[in-house]
């Protein structure tokens, strides 16, 4: 399978700032993708100009192998959640979806059986209230449901999760996760609504493109030559922590009770016999020993630190 958005050489310019600066994305087919960055990092610039409705200053943009240029957006391949959907307060659910068929020229009859279908997938197929009335979270479900009216290869969704209580974060999350064989591409700056939910990352710092690759090859990536020593005591901990570093292994503190140990290429079978070695001579107690899987947190800090 190919890529389901490619872009090359993507540049935003405004008068005094680049807000997007040469940034070539591969989003595979078929993932889901975390668009990570702190706020104002360029998530929201590029997701505009990726749909269409912001014109790049220079660059190429594809999805599904078709050009997307401004202005001639690829309507039939892609759905969009904008990060501030908004919706005529008048309207049920279910009429705002017929609207949006309608625009789409979605045939009457495949369109009553798509709104049905997807007004169950968000959880909103009881609800018979105005969308005036709707809460937060009954709002990002049904931007959700009209992002997928026209059924896209691909849906982009800007901070979906953003503004949302934790049940309706997580609702948001399981709505996305059950979206299987779809491209979907999210932008958030919170990191655990990626976790559980992407197996594709992209991160954007000041505008570059800093990492993208799948979420298994990151963190094979990141926990390479380095273990983990989870100890029963903070003093344990200290001890072992300030003994390693004595002995010029190098240690990183994760918490109170967690060290981190990293090792040269090749050499971490010598780091584990001194590992083992200080916590025997020292009588220290230790829950776990083993090879570190970091967390997405973990990835996101060095790579940008490292940007």
């Amino acid at each position: 399978m190919g890529n389901a958005v490619q872009t090359k050489g993507l540049i935003k310019k405004y008068k005094t700032a680049t807000a997007v600066n040469n940034v070539d994305i591969h989003v595979p087919q078929g993932c889901c993708c975390g668009f990570l960055g702190k706020n104002g990092a360029g998530k929201t610039t590029t997701i505009k100009m990726l749909v269409g409705l912001i014109r790049p200053t220079a660059g190429k943009i594809q999805l599904m192998g078709q050009e997307q240029q401004f202005g001639q957006q690829c309507a039939a391949i892609f759905g969009y959640l904008p990060d501030v959907p908004n919706f005529y307060g008048y309207m049920t659910g279910e009429e705002f979806l017929t609207l949006c068929a309608n625009i789409c020229k979605i045939p009457v009859g495949e369109a009553k059986q798509r709104i049905k279908s997807l007004l169950t997938l968000v959880g909103l197929n009881k609800t018979r209230t105005k969308i005036s009335g709707y809460s937060r979270g009954m709002k990002q479900r049904l931007g959700i449901a009209q992002a997928m009216i026209n059924n896209p290869k691909v849906i982009f969704m800007d901070e979906p999760m953003s503004a949302l209580d934790p049940m309706g974060r997580r609702d948001v999350a399981e709505i996305i996760s059950s979206l299987k064989g779809t491209t979907v591409i999210f932008s958030t700056h919170i990191l655990a609504d990626v976790e559980n939910v992407c197996d594709y990352i992209l991160i954007i710092e000041k505008g570059k493109i800093v990492a993208q690759d799948t979420m298994d090859s990151l963190r094979r990536r990141h926990s390479e030559n380095t273990t983990k020593l989870r100890f029963y005591a903070e003093d344990a901990a200290k001890i072992f922590y300030d003994k390693a570093s004595n002995a010029g292994i190098s240690t990183e503190r994760q918490g109170a009770i967690e060290i981190l140990l990293h090792a040269q290429s090749g050499q971490l079978e010598a780091l584990s016999r001194t590992a083992t070695e200080i916590i025997h001579t020292n009588g220290l107690a230790i829950e776990s020993f083993n090879a570190h899987s970091p967390s997405l947190e973990d990835i996101f800090y060095k790579e940008i630190a490292n940007a």
